[in-house]
């Protein structure tokens, strides 16, 4: 396992982090356990999680999933042997249940950092999130923006004030930023260095062979600002590992149980998977470990979020940080990406 610097601190996490928002959903509580001790076994010291979770989200399961993590470390007390991240979310349509409607107010991210804390049985989060923006802005998907007035939407100043207090009052470590644009993120930054406030040390947005638009704006911030990427849907919810070619659906997929998800499954997208399948079946190797190792060998990323159901597919995802792509098989991933440069936003 690799492992690189988060930001400019000083912590060190693995380059594959362990995603977690099927726990509580699709993994049940042993399951979860199982996974974080393969992980670690692996050399996987990095965790990633959120108080929406599971997904998809739903007042009967949220917080399921920091609760399988803080229950894992109460039985083991392996605190210290992972950096473990989580989220506060921000305003959406769906989630009501959570505080009344969440937003990134002072009072709405103290409660929620309160909870996730019990949750996990920490008193400490190494790395505290903002999952998605509080404005009017373009994430999950969307393009088109056209500007909306937004009178109601958190300032970033109270954003960054209240989680500055939280790493003052240490119940954070640092903060990061998540489904965020190149404007927000130099505006975090730009507000941190003016106001002398701490500084997001990551961004963690969605990245893979699917979905490069990571390369159009943030990729020179993340490489001159250190806010690496934490890369997120980096098999494009399986789709990347070749499962559901040819209209496939296997039992229990996520694609094939959850409707919704629907992000990396237009119509066309197939075809793309099918020739990065052919190159990867060239090179002996499976799409899995070509799309991960793709991901891996980006110099802007820091991590790179990986999810798995099943103890065999991390397995096959952790052996991805073993696999290096040659100078010929990069050559022919462009040369598929020049032909279908933005597949899924």
């Amino acid at each position: 396992m690799q492992y690189r610097t988060l930001g400019q601190t000083d912590l060190s996490v693995s380059l594959i982090c362990l995603g977690t928002m099927t726990f509580g959903e699709q993994n049940t509580e042993a399951e979860a356990h199982s996974q974080l001790d393969r992980a670690l076994a692996a050399g996987i010291t990095f965790v990633d999680t959120a108080e929406m979770y599971p997904v998809p989200p739903r007042a009967e399961t949220q917080g399921l999933t920091e609760a399988y993590i803080g229950s894992w470390l109460k039985k083991t007390g392996r605190r210290d042997e992972i950096v473990l991240a989580s989220k506060v979310a921000g305003p959406g349509n769906g989630i009501g249940y959570l505080r009344g409607g969440p937003r990134l107010t002072a009072e709405h991210i103290s409660q929620a950092v309160e909870t996730s804390l019990r949750r996990l049985n920490t008193d400490v989060i190494d790395l505290y999130q903002v999952h998605w923006p509080d404005r009017n802005t373009n994430f999950f998907g969307q393009l088109g923006y056209t500007h909306k007035d937004d009178e109601n939407a958190t300032l970033i100043e109270e954003t960054l004030s209240a989680l500055a207090r939280l790493v003052e009052q240490g119940k954070i470590r640092h903060f990061g930023l998540s489904n965020e644009t190149p404007w927000g993120a130099m505006r975090y930054l730009h507000l941190a260095e003016t106001l002398g406030l701490p500084r997001p040390v990551s961004i963690q947005n969605p990245y893979s062979l699917l979905n490069r638009s990571f390369e159009a704006g943030l990729a020179e911030i993340a490489h001159r600002e250190h806010l690496g990427l934490l890369a997120y849907s980096p098999l494009a919810f399986g789709v990347l590992s070749g499962k559901y070619l040819g209209g496939k659906r296997p039992a229990g997929a996520r694609i094939t149980i959850f409707e919704r998800f629907q992000r990396y499954n237009a119509p066309y997208v197939d075809g793309i998977v099918a020739q990065y399948a052919a190159l990867a079946a060239e090179h002996g190797m499976s799409l899995t470990h070509l799309a991960l190792a793709y991901v891996n060998s980006r110099g802007f990323l820091t991590s790179n979020i990986i999810g798995a159901t099943t103890l065999e597919q991390l397995d096959e995802d952790i052996a991805s940080a073993d696999v290096v792509l040659d100078d010929e098989t990069l050559a022919a991933i462009e040369h598929i990406h020049e032909q279908h440069p933005y597949p899924c936003p």
